[in-house]
């Protein structure tokens, strides 16, 4: 990685771009459908020109990209704007730091947390430009290869986008669950037909259960040889319960895109609750704060998937994450169409036998179009701002 000298910058703009395209078909899980897909991206300029392109997770509740938005106008655009960092990690404490009494009395902690992630990300693309580098190199990665899977596999005859997603050169998959037993049972043989009895088979419930229910949910779906089981129940279920399950039922237990704050990874890490960490780079910590969340989880020997279901800036980014940090594992790659996807983040990515190459263009490697999503963008109303 560049010495701490050479990450340092200067905001002279921060800028945003929202973006919505319909969701066909609706992305489907068990405490809610998607009818359509938000980008909320962020670009910041520096005082020499460079620039950087950040992506703010915002897939809910459905006005959430909107609100996301105009914190990020109101907020942190001020906060930024005309000074100088050392570089992204300390912007990223200064602004974590400054916003915390905000979230506090506002009760929006999440939303203020995913703008600062957004940001996060912005500034590690420009200075990675700067040098010249691509990010998975800055930071200190030793090989441009990153195994995918492709994820989010709605329960409506999930093994048609399977068998087109095995085409594509995906070999590894996850499906949605959580819709009733009969229901995920029969789409679990039907995604084992479809993939074979040797492809890595995940599942992910979205919270839906209670611990018995996903304790029984774990026992019954263990004959169909899962990678492992996603998020069973809430995310903030105790430690005692988390570890209950994982002792009482055979699968391997994932989750972390619900966790913000080291003092939570920490938990969820070092107890023998999660086996795979899933930290979402747009949803908390961007790259300053995931990237810690990364050492301490290969230092417990845990696999590390970096969770993305948005579009293309944040899924680049997680590559990049992945590319430097290394270790078994995988990045999620949504399966559904989602034209933001490509539109923000080109060129695009060619998966081979289950693997996506990285170039060596610097930064995230990838513009996003703005012409082209011209046709899906939002208005921010800028009222009070």
């Amino acid at each position: 990685m560049m010495s701490d000298s050479s990450l340092a910058f200067t905001v002279e703009e921060l800028e945003v771009f929202l973006f919505r395209a319909p969701a066909e078909p609706p992305v489907q899980t068990s405490f809610g459908v998607m009818r359509d897909r938000p980008a909320l991206l962020v670009r910041v300029t520096d005082a020499d020109g460079s620039v950087g392109w950040g992506e703010v997770w915002c897939n809910f509740p459905t006005v959430g990209a909107e609100h996301r938005a105009r914190l990020l106008l109101a907020y942190l655009r001020p906060l930024l704007r005309g000074r100088d960092w050392e570089s992204p990690a300390a912007c990223f404490r200064h602004a974590s730091e400054r916003l915390a009494v905000l979230a506090i009395q506002s009760g929006e902690h999440g939303p203020l947390q995913q703008a600062v992630a957004g940001v996060d990300l912005a500034l590690w693309d420009l200075v990675a430009r700067r040098a010249r580098q691509p990010l998975w190199k800055l930071l200190g990665g030793e090989s441009a290869r990153v195994r995918v899977y492709a994820s989010g596999i709605n329960p409506s005859e999930p093994e048609k986008l399977a068998e087109a997603k095995l085409c594509e050169g995906y070999r590894a998959f996850k499906l949605k669950v959580g819709f009733g037993a009969e229901r995920d049972e029969r789409n679990l043989f039907a995604m084992r037909e479809a993939i074979g009895a040797d492809t890595p088979l995940m599942v992910d419930a979205n919270q839906a259960w209670s611990l018995d229910e996903a304790r029984a949910a774990g026992r019954r779906m263990a004959p169909h040889d899962l990678a492992w089981l996603e998020e069973p129940m809430r995310a903030d279920a105790s430690t005692a319960d988390w570890e209950e399950l994982a002792r009482s039922q055979p699968l391997a237990l994932a989750g972390g895109e619900n966790l913000a704050g080291l003092a939570q990874f920490d938990e969820a890490i070092g107890a023998k609750r999660l086996a795979i960490v899933q930290p979402d780079l747009g949803k908390w910590g961007g790259l300053s704060g995931c990237l810690e969340v990364a050492r301490r989880t290969l230092a417990e020997g845990k696999q590390l998937c970096p969770h993305w279901l948005g579009a293309g800036i944040g899924l680049a980014a997680s590559m990049h994450f992945k590319a430097a940090i290394g270790g078994a594992g995988y990045v999620e790659v949504d399966a559904n169409p989602n034209p933001l996807r490509e539109l923000t983040a080109l060129p695009g990515f060619v998966v081979d036998e289950g693997e996506v190459r990285l170039s060596d263009r610097p930064g995230l490697g990838v513009e996003p179009d703005l012409e082209a999503c011209r046709r899906y963008a939002v208005a921010i109303p800028m009222v009070g701002i």
